[in-house]
């Protein structure tokens, strides 16, 4: 097929659907490359493939650029984004805790489970527990299609407790909130709570304050009766048996996410030394975040 030159006139998701190496995107890459290093001049390296993600969050407005600023200052939060080990968080990880189903939904987004029950705050910090949520992030922001559609989440809160409770406090709240909106380049397109109790609306109300209106709009309590509903925002190839679906099980989904963080630690070391710049990623790794076999994950 003959490569089509873009038009000049194209809009921001029209630009996202372009593939990195277009020659439409290098006048906004330039751009961003140009206002990071005039307003950031201590920053030395800026990858086009950095920047890319940034516009893609942001559907190539380039005046939208705190997304990128905020990232490239440095982490708020270095007691959760210092250490980027999935081996440091082993134990959590191997209690079947979070899983990246893999199955993408009908509009092409990634599919993020988090067990809440599996969370045992006496061995485990919030901010242990919100470095995995990090590390997938760092994982999936790779990938182009997830960069152009996006993720959505399930927090499944059965066993929520006061322990769980007593770990979460307004200037968490706060943080967590300003690195998911502030700084990190995924466009979040759904929120679904399942079996959340009523002890957990507290919490829930005294971080909702910090997130921005559209995260609010994108929010869906479920209940306990979520197999009904949730069948209205996910097909059952997508979701575990566990969740009203036909997917793979859920332990099996977990297992099979854990063993890719593991297999991702180096990438994940060398992303928190040289976060801005381009990382070297293994073939084996360029087929999980690129590629288009279906199990255990997919980018297509």
């Amino acid at each position: 097929l003959a490569f089509v030159r873009p038009r000049s006139d194209m809009n921001g998701p029209e630009l996202s659907e372009l593939p990195d190496e277009a020659p439409q995107l290098r006048p906004p890459v330039s751009e961003l490359r140009r206002r990071a290093l005039q307003e950031l001049p201590a920053v030395r390296t800026l990858s086009d493939g950095f920047l890319i993600r940034f516009l893609r969050a942001r559907d190539f407005d380039n005046t939208r650029w705190r997304m990128c600023k905020e990232n490239i200052r440095g982490p708020k939060l270095p007691e959760i984004s210092g250490c980027l080990s999935p081996s440091s968080v082993l134990g959590l990880l191997a209690s079947s805790y979070h899983t990246v189903l893999p199955r993408r939904d009908h509009a092409g987004s990634r599919v993020l489970v988090y067990r809440i029950g599996q969370w045992n705050p006496k061995d485990w910090s919030a901010f242990q527990v919100f470095r995995v949520s990090l590390m997938t992030s760092e994982l999936i922001s790779m990938e182009t299609q997830t960069q152009r559609r996006g993720l959505k989440v399930i927090f499944d809160l059965s066993g929520w407790s006061l322990g769980h409770a007593l770990q979460i406090n307004p200037s968490l709240g706060r943080m967590i909130s300003s690195v998911l909106s502030d700084s990190f380049p995924l466009k979040v397109r759904g929120i679904h709570l399942v079996n959340e109790p009523i002890f957990f609306r507290p919490v829930f109300a005294m971080i909702r304050p910090f997130l921005p209106e559209k995260i609010k709009q994108r929010i869906h309590m479920h209940g306990a009766d979520f197999h009904d509903t949730l069948s209205d925002f996910f097909s059952p190839d997508v979701l575990p048996p566990e969740y009203g679906g036909e997917g793979l099980g859920i332990e099996e989904a977990c297992g099979h996410w854990t063993n890719h963080l593991l297999q991702s630690e180096r990438l994940l070391q060398q992303i928190s030394v040289h976060p801005t710049a381009d990382v070297a990623v293994a073939p084996e790794d360029c087929l999980r975040l690129d590629g288009t076999q279906e199990e255990p994950f997919s980018d297509g």
